[in-house]
């Protein structure tokens, strides 16, 4: 399994899909990046399973 790995997510917010590269060596991970399309802040959260396969989930900021 590669360190990086590149995910599409949906923007909560315009719906644009983008694409964020996760570092699975870093484990769970929290963070905010703007979308490409609409500029609003979204959280990412990412957890990774057993095997360390990444899943991302995009929330709005303010939720």
């Amino acid at each position: 399994m590669n360190m990086l790995e590149t995910v599409s997510v949906q923007c909560p917010y315009c719906g644009e899909l983008m694409d964020i590269e996760v570092d699975c060596s870093a484990g769970d991970q929290e963070y905010t990046e703007d979308c490409p399309v609409c500029c609003k802040p979204v959280t990412m959260v990412i957890m990774l399973s057993d095997n360390g396969a990444p899943s991302v989930e995009a929330r709005p900021e303010d939720s």
